[in-house]
């Protein structure tokens, strides 16, 4: 098989997971990935498409996939077998701490020659102490280091020198860590590319599907997204990648938008060989009216359901020109609270009416579903405000149901299991109510191999202690799971399923609460060790069923999908399945 220049590794949030006994808590109930959070970065593919357009041969290895995917995957074997000129592991979001270093650990000791290079939101934030460590070689810092990849991958290859490179840090060779200026902030995204076929090229190249398959079951539910922007103009108070953030750590000012036209054609693109739904990642709102209105003459009547975000409440001509062009249109929001002073203390200025008046709007214009998502662990959230909120779930699902059935589809999970490094939360705390209990990168590393949820959370409010949160989570996961299936939403044997889930994780909490008091490590170990078996099965659709976020699709999801499975399970000799 074809050597790469670059492979880039998306690891586990804990490298040891199938082996390791922690109750991960619903921390991944409302996304599309599994407690490990097995979903690479929409970077991944623009890296790699910018890299193949300059000349370099890019490679995309899901080890995280991987290892959910086949136990016998021996991530060892997979990275000493290849020779890239340097390896790309991602650290966006902070929960992959653990693995990302656990992963580089491994490249470095297997090709103790070949760089180390990593990036993302939280490897920005945290860039010098993870160039200090030596199993990290490089860090590129910033929302956009296509250009400054191009150039460390040339310096590798024998061109040019590492002090020209932007948004670099890296350890000169007296050991020292040195930090380039953060000067590649483009506000041009012309040159930003998501070329999604180019999954199809590396799996022929290099032999493999299931490496590049973006998390677990997504050849079954093939959701693909398009970036309308890097940067965002609000600022969520817990959010890692607000304005806040992006100004004070990652050096955008404002934000940089994609041509509508552009995102028009990603829509294309993707429609060409997908009929999976497409999520617009960005409120198209966000730049202005005129922004949503280009994209939709751009993009005429679309071949795949689109799925929209909404920042802030949308008017009803908004909502009459999407039907326009993609008539069974899916929306969602996150409100966070029922309670419009809590929303506020979050960032969010809007009130419940306002957003209410924008729901009934969109169902008008023909919405087929509207998601709304709510959060535990936010500024002024007490235990009775969180319980408020499922009644007030029950509130949406009465008002917006259209003969016997709910239009809207509620979620409520925790801000689990991190604030962001960089958001206004976690650099002020105190500020917000919040008490941080970890705040350096290894910290929060270390913490991720705790055996619970309750110990990984690196927060608490002045208004929700750590118990408090764990315990009101799993009571509003069983109120809102009984009020979906009394409305419908769920089935009575996914229902019985879930709250079968919600008290079993209750019971782990305390039984792992009681080995957490042992003194004898070694009992310790055996005892969690023995608990791992009912763990994994707490771990997954706990305070709701994770299939609850899909959208219906026909039986021809991917065009090229049958050939491929069948190339890759005749190469690989194994087949997709989910964890036991």
């Amino acid at each position: 098989m074809a050597q790469a220049d670059l492979v880039l590794l998306h690891a586990p949030s804990v490298y040891d997971f199938r082996r390791e006994s922690i109750l991960y808590g619903p921390v991944s109930d409302v996304v599309p990935s599994m407690p490990i959070f097995e979903m690479y970065p929409i970077g991944f593919t623009s890296m790699a498409s910018y890299l193949e357009k300059h000349g370099y041969r890019a490679r995309i290895l899901n080890l995280a996939h991987r290892m959910l995917q086949s136990q016998r995957f021996d991530v060892e074997r997979a990275i000493g077998c290849m020779r890239p000129r340097a390896f790309g592991i991602d650290l966006h979001w902070l929960p992959h701490a653990q693995g990302a270093l656990a992963v580089a650990e491994v490249c470095k000791r297997l090709h103790p020659e070949i760089p180390v290079i990593m990036g993302g939101f939280s490897a920005s934030y945290f860039h010098e102490e993870l160039a200090a460590r030596p199993e990290v070689d490089y860090v590129l810092r910033g929302d956009s280091t296509e250009e400054p990849l191009r150039l460390l991958v040339s310096v590798i290859s024998g061109h040019g020198s590492l002090e020209s490179i932007p948004n670099l840090t890296w350890k000169g060779s007296d050991g020292k860590v040195r930090a380039n200026p953060l000067t590649y902030v483009p506000e041009d995204l012309s040159t930003f590319y998501l070329d999604y076929s180019i999954m199809m090229r590396l799996v022929a190249r290099h032999l493999d599907l299931y490496g590049v398959v973006p998390f677990l079951g997504w050849l079954k539910y093939p959701i693909t997204a398009v970036l309308t922007c890097k940067g965002c103009s609000h600022t969520c108070n817990t959010c890692g990648g607000s304005a806040f953030a992006s100004r004070h750590f990652y050096g955008r000012a404002r934000p940089a938008y994609r041509a509508p036209e552009q995102l028009a054609d990603d829509v294309r693109r993707i429609s060409s060989f997908s009929n999976g739904p497409i999520f617009i990642l960005g409120d198209l709102r966000q730049p202005g009216d005129d922004y949503a209105g280009r994209f939709f003459d751009s993009l005429g009547i679309s071949r795949s359901r689109l799925m929209l975000e909404l920042f802030e409440p949308a008017p009803a001509s908004f909502f009459q020109r999407l039907r326009q062009v993609s008539p069974d249109f899916t929306m969602e929001i996150s409100l966070e609270s029922h309670d419009d002073e809590v929303r506020r203390a979050f960032g969010r200025q809007y009130s419940t009416l306002d957003a209410e008046r924008s729901i009934a709007e969109a169902l008008d214009a023909g919405c087929a579903r509207f998601d709304v998502f709510f959060m535990i662990g936010i500024p002024g959230q007490t235990p009775r405000s969180v319980l408020d909120t499922v009644d007030y779930c029950e509130h949406l699902l009465q008002r917006f149901s259209r003969g016997g059935k709910p239009r809207v589809l509620p979620f409520l999970s925790p801000l689990a299991p991190f604030l962001d490094p960089g958001s206004p939360a976690f650099e002020t705390p105190e500020r917000f109510g919040y008490r941080l209990f970890h705040r350096t990168l290894e910290e929060h590393r270390q913490a991720l191999l705790s055996p619970s949820w309750k110990y990984i959370l690196n927060y608490e409010t002045r208004w929700m202690s750590r118990d408090e949160l764990v315990d009101v989570t799993y009571e509003a996961g069983l109120r809102l799971n009984r009020i979906k299936q009394r409305f419908g939403l769920v089935d009575s044997s996914t229902a019985d399923a879930v709250e079968r889930r919600i008290h079993k994780a209750r019971r782990l909490v305390a039984q792992i609460d009681d080995i957490a008091s042992i003194e004898d490590e070694h009992r310790r170990r055996l005892l969690l060790n023995s608990l791992k078996p009912q763990v994994d099965v707490a771990n997954v659709s706990t305070v709701c069923e994770k299939r609850e976020l899909n959208l219906p699709l026909g039986l021809a999801k991917i065009r090229w999908l049958g050939a491929a499975s069948a190339v890759a399970r005749d190469l690989l000799g194994d087949s997709p399945r989910a964890p036991s």
